[in-house]
C-alpha cells in the first residue's frame, strides 16, 4: 500500500501538518524537523500524489511551453533544460510550436483563462506586440516571457543583454586583428527583434574602436537558418571589398557561412574568422569548432520555471525584467588551435531590469 502523510508523521513523531510543510517546501520548519521528516520520507518510500494535489490546489500539474522553432538547436537545448527543471519543480512540461505564426501565437496567449489546460505559459513571441499582449484576458495563467523580441510588455521578461553580447563579439574579432568585421542576420524589416539588438551591439563595437561601419557589410536574413547564412556569406564574398571576419547573429547562420567559406577555397579562421550566437553543442563539433556567445540556458531555465512558479504561488511583486549571464567561448574559427578560453559576460549572474 501507498505510504501516506499520516504513515511518514508517526515514524517522525511529529504532526501531519509539519510533514505537509517539508513535502511543499515550506520554509518555517526547524532545520532538525525538516531533517528528521525527511528522513523519514526516505526509509518509508513516501510518493507525493501529485494528482491529487494538484486537484487540491486546482491547478493541473502543467507548464506549457511555447517556442516559435523546436528545430534550432538553441530552441531544443532549452526546452530539455526546461522540462528537467519543471520535472524537479514536480511540473510537467507541454510545449507547442508556432513557427512565429502571429494568429498562432494570438491563440495561445490571448486565449480566455478558462480555455487553458495549464497552469502557466512560458512563451518566446515573433510576430506579437506588447499592445497584443495587455489585450489577454486577466484570469488567464501566469506568463513568463523569453527572448527580446517586445519590449513593455506587461509580464516578468527574460533576456540576456543582447547588445553587450553583440558588442564582446564583435570587440573579439578586432582584437585578433580583423579590419573588415561583418554582421550577418540584421533582420531591419522587423521592429523589437533580437536582430536589431545584435546590430546596435555590432555597431557600438565599431564606434568603441574608432572605426565606421561600412554598411554593405552588415547583411539581412529572413530566417536563422544555415541556408541563409550560406546565401548571406556568398553575397559577402563577392562585394568588391570582402570582409575577414564575420558575426554570425546564431549558429546555425555561422555553420552556414562556413559551408560557403570552405565551398569557395577559404580558411576558416586564417582567411576569415567567424563567430556564432548561442552556444549550442553543434559548434563544439564543427571543423573548426565555432566561437560562439553562449547564454547560461541552464540559468535561463530556471529563472523562467521559478519565476512562474513564484507566480502561481501569488508572489505579489513588480513585473520583472532578468537579465542572465552569457560567455564568449572563444575556439578555433577565430583562435586557430587556440583552444577554448571563455570570457564571461555578466560575471556576477542575473541583473534585473
Amino acid at each position: 500500500m501507498a505510504v501516506t502523510l499520516r504513515d511518514v508523521a508517526r515514524h517522525a513523531g511529529v504532526s501531519v501538518r509539519t510533514v505537509s510543510n517539508v513535502v511543499n517546501d515550506f520554509p518555517y520548519v526547524a532545520t532538525a524537523t525538516r531533517e528528521r521528516v525527511q528522513r523519514s520520507l526516505t526509509e518509508l518510500g513516501y510518493r507525493p500524489n501529485l494528482a491529487a494535489r494538484n486537484l487540491r490546489r486546482g491547478r493541473s500539474g502543467m507548464i506549457a511551453l511555447v517556442l516559435p522553432e523546436l528545430d534550432v538547436p538553441y530552441f531544443s537545448e532549452l526546452t530539455r533544460l526546461i522540462i528537467e527543471t519543471a520535472r524537479r519543480r514536480h511540473y510537467t512540461v507541454v510545449v507547442d510550436q508556432t513557427d512565429g505564426d502571429p494568429d498562432e501565437e494570438r491563440r495561445l496567449v490571448l486565449a480566455s483563462g478558462r480555455d487553458h489546460l495549464f497552469d502557466g505559459l512560458i512563451f518566446s513571441p515573433l510576430a506579437l506586440s506588447g499592445d497584443d499582449l495587455r489585450r489577454r484576458d486577466e484570469a488567464g495563467p501566469p506568463v513568463v516571457l523569453l527572448g527580446e523580441h517586445i519590449d513593455a510588455a506587461p509580464f516578468d521578461h527574460i533576456a540576456i543583454d543582447n547588445v553587450a553580447a553583440a558588442r564582446a563579439a564583435t570587440t573579439h574579432l578586432f582584437e585578433v586583428g580583423r579590419r573588415r568585421v561583418a554582421a550577418l542576420g540584421d533582420q531591419p524589416f522587423l521592429s523589437g527583434e533580437t536582430a536589431q539588438y545584435r546590430t546596435a551591439g555590432y555597431r557600438e563595437a565599431h564606434a568603441a574602436a574608432g572605426r565606421t561601419v561600412d554598411p554593405s557589410l552588415v547583411v539581412a536574413a529572413r530566417h536563422f537558418h544555415r541556408a541563409d547564412g550560406a546565401t548571406a556569406m556568398a553575397h559577402l564574398l563577392d562585394l568588391p571589398e570582402p570582409p575577414d571576419a564575420v558575426f554570425c547573429y546564431n549558429d546555425l547562420l555561422a555553420f552556414g557561412a562556413m559551408r560557403t567559406l570552405l565551398s569557395r577555397g577559404l580558411r576558416v579562421p586564417d582567411d576569415v574568422a567567424v563567430v556564432g550566437f548561442d552556444g549550442t553543442e553543434e559548434g563544439r563539433y564543427t571543423t573548426p569548432t565555432l566561437t560562439t556567445v553562449a547564454p547560461d540556458k541552464a540559468r535561463i531555465a530556471e529563472l523562467a520555471v521559478d519565476t512562474l512558479l513564484a507566480r502561481l504561488g501569488g508572489a505579489d511583486i513588480p513585473v520583472q525584467k532578468l537579465t542572465p549571464p552569457y560567455r564568449l567561448e572563444i575556439r578555433e574559427s577565430t583562435a586557430g588551435g587556440g583552444g577554448n578560453r571563455p570570457r564571461e559576460g555578466h560575471p556576477d549572474g542575473v541583473r534585473a531590469r
